[in-house]
Parts: structure tokens; C-alpha cells; sequence
């Protein structure tokens, strides 16, 4: 027991900055010898003490600070792959059919067409009419079955996203994904989703509200990633736009 108490006290990080104070103990002790000269050796190894301080400022404050930003980029990259991954799979199919639903659509969706001209303050006024966009959505008006069988499909791709640690750091896409697969299981768990009441649409059309909404505004972050980064993917991205009647994958 005690033996295995020693042990963990002393590591081998112990050990060794033992081993460096000593060998730092003798080299001094060697400069006494030879020179005998104290004042100067302790001129020396106050100034360097002193200058710990500033050393544990730099390496804490300023370069912890860089590679920390460094690697929340990285990250976020790889981030920006997962949700590119869900918009091609699920998010620019349930864009156009959550859009069935909504009465004021086209209050929002013609100024969603995005092309090659956009700068970053037209993303940014974009977003913030997004941000405010109130939309009608209309059960009736949709296929709720045919949203229902859509998100079905897609609930095992949807489920290993969920299950990705990274996305602990992108917080409104999680909340997406969390809408997206409320959504899905309150459509699924619905034997006959053709009759139901008037106040069971009134409660599906608040998931779809929520999903719609949150669609939208990630989607739009992720185009002015793509414009920003991948001008080749933001080309095909123009031409699949789910708010763009007139958009064709067939370059004219």
C-alpha cells in the first residue's frame, strides 16, 4: 500500500524535475567554483526568476490564446464538412418540403437566391431578415406524410450526427438536429397522420415552425462558408438552391 502511494507521488514528471533542479544546483555550484563570484550568480538567477512571470504571461495568456484559435478553426472546418454532409443528404430535401407548408414563403425565399455577387454585408442583412422572418405554416397545405416517411429515412444518418462529440461546439446546429429529429418522431409515432385533429396540426406545425426556422439560418451560414471557401462547392450549391425555382443542376 505504501509502496504504491510512493509510486504515484513519485512520477516520473516528479523525477524528473528533481533531476533538472539538481543538475541546475550543480552547474551553479560549478560556476561558484571556478569563477567564485556569488554576486554574479545571483544577479543572474534573480533576473531569470524574475523573468518566469513574464515567461508564464506569454506562454498562458498569449500563446495558449493562438493555439487555441488555431484548433477551435480546425475544428470548426471539419464541423462545416459534417453539416455540408447533412444539407446534401437531409437539410435541402425538408428546406423545400417544410417550405410547402408556409403561407408567407415567398416573403423570405426571394431574397434567399443567392449568386456570385454576394458580399458579406448581404449575407449579414440576410441573415438578420432571417433571424426575424415570421413564417405561417399551414399543416394542411404540406404533405406531412410524405415529411413523415422523408425523415424516417434519414433517421439512422441523422442519429450518428448526434452522436459526433464536435458538434458539442456548434450549438445552433445541434438544436437543429435536436428540432429535426423531435419533428421525426412525433411524425412517426403517428398511426394515421392523414386524420388528425385540427389542434394535433396546431402542434406539428410549431415543430415545423421550429425546424423551418432553424434550417434556414443554417443554411445560410453554411453558403457563405462555401462561398467564402469552396467557391466549386458554392457553384453547385447555387444551382440546387431549394429556394430557387428557376435553379437547375445543368450549367447554362
Amino acid at each position: 500500500m505504501i509502496l504504491a502511494i510512493m509510486k504515484k507521488i513519485f512520477n516520473w514528471q516528479v523525477l524528473l524535475g528533481i533531476l533538472l533542479i539538481a543538475a541546475s544546483a550543480a552547474v551553479y555550484y560549478i560556476h561558484f567554483l571556478i569563477f567564485r563570484d556569488p554576486h554574479h550568480i545571483f544577479i543572474y538567477l534573480i533576473g531569470d526568476v524574475a523573468f518566469v512571470f513574464i515567461e508564464v504571461l506569454l506562454v498562458t495568456m498569449v500563446l495558449h490564446q493562438l493555439l487555441h484559435y488555431r484548433d477551435r478553426k480546425s475544428m470548426l472546418n471539419k464541423l462545416n464538412m459534417v453539416i455540408g454532409a447533412f444539407f446534401s443528404e437531409v437539410g435541402t430535401d425538408l428546406l423545400k418540403l417544410c417550405a410547402a407548408f408556409d403561407n408567407t414563403s415567398f416573403q423570405v425565399t426571394q431574397n434567399l437566391v443567392i449568386n456570385n455577387d454576394w458580399s458579406e454585408k448581404d449575407f449579414l442583412k440576410m441573415y438578420r431578415n432571417v433571424r426575424s422572418y415570421q413564417c405561417d405554416i399551414d399543416c394542411k397545405k404540406g404533405d406531412l406524410e410524405a415529411v413523415r416517411n422523408f425523415l424516417k429515412e434519414k433517421r439512422s444518418f441523422m442519429l450518428n450526427l448526434l452522436g459526433n462529440p464536435n458538434l458539442l461546439e456548434h450549438e445552433s446546429f445541434t438544436n437543429l438536429l435536436w428540432a429535426v429529429m423531435h419533428l421525426a418522431e412525433e411524425l412517426i409515432h403517428r398511426k394515421n397522420i392523414r386524420n388528425i385533429s385540427d389542434k394535433d396540426r396546431e402542434h406539428l406545425a410549431g415543430d415545423i415552425k421550429r425546424v423551418y426556422h432553424h434550417l434556414i439560418v443554417e443554411w445560410l451560414n453554411y453558403m457563405k462558408h462555401l462561398k467564402k471557401s469552396y467557391p466549386y462547392l458554392f457553384s453547385l450549391a447555387m444551382r440546387t438552391n431549394p429556394f430557387d425555382k428557376n435553379a437547375t443542376v445543368e450549367v447554362k
